[in-house]
């Protein structure tokens, strides 16, 4: 029972890794982007890069969306199959 636990939070923690990639990444992206532009010209403020990065990860969660959501229902689905072997 031990070893079905630690599978499930492996899988888990391996998907919220997955999940959060793109998001984060393009946030990381577009936040080094602005950095050097706000450096090149030497704009100093704190909130030009809210905006952008906000935009660009919504437009990230539209674009991947389909694809998060089938790595989700397909890691809820094989919870739910497997789950109930194990309880006996």
């Amino acid at each position: 029972m031990e070893n079905l636990v630690l599978k499930i939070s492996r899988e888990a923690l391996l998907l919220v890794l997955i999940l959060s990639g793109p998001p984060v990444l393009i946030s990381l992206i577009v936040g080094l982007i602005i950095s050097i532009f706000q450096a090149a010209t030497q704009i100093q403020e704190q909130t030009i890069t809210f905006v952008p990065k906000i935009i660009v990860v919504f437009l990230t969660l539209i674009i991947c969306g389909n694809w998060l959501m089938e790595l989700m229902v397909r890691f809820t689905n094989n919870l739910f199959t497997t789950f109930p072997n194990y309880i006996k």
